[in-house]
């Protein structure tokens, strides 16, 4: 356990920091795109990380509630819960103002504004904080990143693990050391941009499903999951530094993006490359907003001498990819 010597006062603050955050946590059926939330739970903390307040909610996801084992929440026990766009004005009254702190935030942010889409509405949070990047800005000697770790690391009890409310709970108590150790050694914090899926929006001719056509949910849905088709041009190798991508690299990502995952990977595909699921050999640029980090792609990307850039980096050159080869 970790003993914080609580000395950062308002006085020596960091004025950049921001003035408060609420500690998000979210159950959901699954990890695919056309998931849904099934319970949410939120911690509003102040400037300095101190407990305002707490909400917590069931969501009727409109469809098989997923991986009961692990959430618990069976379709008996959702089926009278509120719909999110019944609970959408009071959600947003948690976030509004307020950076969105998760254990894995792009996770927990994709699946929030994805439900926000559905909902025709748009999420009052403007930035994002993942304690799993401030744990490796600080250098916490965890032996991984999971939320348990984290959490004996400062001592805290999970009481119910997988439940959102208690994981949001846990989440702001272990967040405020981590806050409090920062701002004394005056860490810049590792903030994204959370932007809505204004991309996503419902097509006016597919109207939203309710709960009794949950079972055609997956083939009827807005934006369904779909295996992306191969690319038409050969792999002409990797990216050399100055020089521009070209039609046919191959391009993995790692991490938390500003942008979500999904809709980068759509303009990927949309300039004529390929997006890798892994790192290999063969592989012509990694993309990632950590590279110190020891994710499986990164170490894989260091040891093959893959090139790596962050998103910002890779946006531009998104901008301004040359055409393949003529054969």
């Amino acid at each position: 356990m970790t003993v914080l010597d609580d000395r950062t006062t308002a006085a020596t603050w960091p004025t950049a920091y921001p003035q408060g955050y609420a500690v998000v946590d979210v159950e959901t059926t699954g990890l695919a795109r056309d998931d849904r939330i099934v319970s949410a739970g939120v911690y509003r903390l102040d400037a300095q990380g101190n407990v305002e307040d707490h909400w917590y909610t069931l969501v009727n996801p409109e469809r098989d509630p997923g991986p009961v084992w692990i959430h618990g929440l069976t379709s008996d026990l959702l089926e009278g819960a509120p719909l999110f766009p019944e609970i959408v004005e009071e959600f947003s009254a948690r976030l509004e103002g307020r950076v969105l702190v998760a254990h894995n935030a792009m996770f927990d942010w994709q699946m929030i504004a994805r439900e926000y889409a559905r909902a025709e509405a748009t999420a009052p949070v403007r930035q994002r904080l993942c304690t799993i990047a401030l744990s490796k800005e600080l250098a916490l000697p965890l032996p991984n990143h999971k939320l348990e770790s984290l959490a004996a690391h400062f001592g805290v009890v999970q009481q119910r693990a997988h439940n959102a409310l208690d994981d949001a709970r846990v989440l702001a108590e272990a967040f405020r050391p981590s806050l409090h150790a920062a701002a004394e050694r005056n860490v810049r914090l590792p903030l994204l941009e959370c932007r809505p899926l204004t991309e996503w929006a419902q097509s006016p001719e597919r109207p939203r499903i309710g709960y009794q056509a949950s079972a055609s949910y997956r083939t009827n849905t807005w934006r369904p999951s779909r295996k992306r088709p191969a690319c038409p041009y050969p792999n002409p190798g990797r990216y050399e530094s100055d020089k521009p991508l070209k039609q046919g690299m191959r391009v993995a990502f790692s991490g938390d993006t500003s942008v979500d995952r999904e809709l980068l990977e759509d303009r990927t595909v949309d300039a004529g490359l390929h997006v890798a699921s892994s790192v290999s050999r063969l592989t012509s640029l990694l993309v990632t907003n950590d590279p110190d980090s020891a994710t499986g792609k990164t170490l894989k990307a260091k040891s093959f001498g893959t090139p790596i850039v962050d998103e910002a980096a890779y946006t531009q050159l998104l901008r301004d990819v040359a055409p393949a080869d003529d054969e």
